[in-house]
């Protein structure tokens, strides 16, 4: 299947806005949304929730049906703007939704995404959302009945999901860009480490930050348990870093994080200023994507994270833009009582060849507990 088709097909049943969160599963098809010329107006949002709520605005305003695409992760996200506002029962508010299924039963799948991918199905039952499944086989002949089924759901105040498998979408030339930022993100985790406190608590955000920590932990220092991966729910790590910093005064506890998972949480920051843990250091890692899903642009790439979280209220907030300042990073964890924000732009690019965990979640679980005793 062409996203290009699929969009089409959207516009016909009268979608004119589509809005989410990039997903690996979806590439394809987020890329074709970035490069249809088509009526479609597109948003990347900071998190699903947030689309739900555009669509509903923008019905209001127009009466006609948004699509929301997502990873089924952002299913719990959903959740509360689609039972308590969207509902048949509150408002009515129609809207489709694209969802790749990522941990289906029986395809193998990283741990984050097994038990999501486990009860992706349950959970539209659950919400009284009629779904359908297609993947590579779905022909574009039931591909038309399957959306005029949902049109008929739409057309009724309701709203439908249409669950995507991996590989439905064929390849195609992919939304390719860049974001000017001369550092290298693997290379600035690398000199965080070297200059950390040896004995320093680290959490880090899912994708690619937590994967290039673990290997470049494992590279310079040959093991990695002081670090903790949050490996699934995008936007947590840094209220994870705070309840670990709450309980262990005597560490210093550093939270990698990213732009697009702060994005996606970012009531977090007041929240962490506000309890003022003097040992708490939150370093956010800036390329103005969601890379670990295919390098979509966020929808706030303006957003300078360093004066948010001075706003915010955090003790000290900077923007460090060259690898001599990141190597101070170090000097001033050992020195300075957090709250302390530092913001880090790099580059869009990552090792062809980087790795993931060689232990389970359980075994890093273990490990890590046993480290801070």
């Amino acid at each position: 299947m062409k996203a290009s088709e699929l969009l089409r097909k959207l516009e016909r049943m009268g979608i004119d806005t589509i809005a989410g969160v990039p997903d690996s599963t979806l590439k394809q098809f987020c890329d074709g949304v970035q490069t249809y010329q088509g009526g479609l107006k597109h948003y990347v949002t900071a998190n699903e929730g947030a689309a739900v709520g555009l669509a509903i605005g923008s019905y209001l305003a127009s009466g006609r049906p948004a699509c929301i695409y997502m990873q089924n992760s952002g299913i719990g996200n959903i959740v509360n703007p689609l039972a308590s506002l969207a509902n048949r029962d509150v408002y009515g508010i129609p809207m489709l939704f694209i969802v790749g299924w990522r941990g289906e039963p029986g395809v193998k799948d990283e741990p984050q995404h097994v038990f999501q991918g486990k009860v992706t199905c349950e959970l539209f039952e659950t919400l009284t959302v009629p779904y359908s499944v297609i993947d590579q086989n779905t022909t574009d002949g039931e591909m038309d009945e399957i959306l005029r089924e949902a049109g008929k759901t739409l057309g009724q105040g309701d709203q439908y999901a249409v669950i995507v498998r991996k590989g439905t979408f064929e390849k195609a030339e992919p939304f390719v860009w860049e974001n000017g930022n001369p550092m290298r993100r693997e290379e600035v985790l690398g000199q965080i480490l070297r200059s950390l406190p040896r004995d320093a608590v680290i959490v880090s955000t899912t994708g690619k930050i937590s994967r290039e920590l673990y290997e470049q932990s494992d590279a310079i220092y040959g093991d990695h348990e002081n670090l903790f991966m949050t490996v699934g729910g995008m936007g947590h790590a840094s209220m994870i870093a705070l309840g670990i910093a709450e309980k262990k005064t005597d560490k210093k506890v550093v939270c990698i994080d990213g732009d697009g998972a702060v994005l996606m949480h970012m009531g977090a920051l007041p929240f962490i200023a506000a309890q003022a843990p003097d040992n708490f250091y939150h370093i956010v890692i800036n390329n103005q994507a969601h890379e670990s899903v295919g390098a979509m642009p966020t929808g706030c790439r303006q957003a300078d994270f360093a004066r948010i979280a001075a706003a915010a209220g955090y003790r000290r907030a900077e923007r460090l833009e060259t690898m001599e300042e990141v190597d101070q990073v170090g000097t001033w964890t050992r020195e300075e009582a957090g709250p302390v924000f530092w913001e880090i732009p790099v580059s869009l690019e990552s090792r062809v060849d980087l790795g993931r965990p060689k232990e389970s979640a359980g075994e890093n679980k273990e490990r890590f507990m046993k480290y801070l005793g």
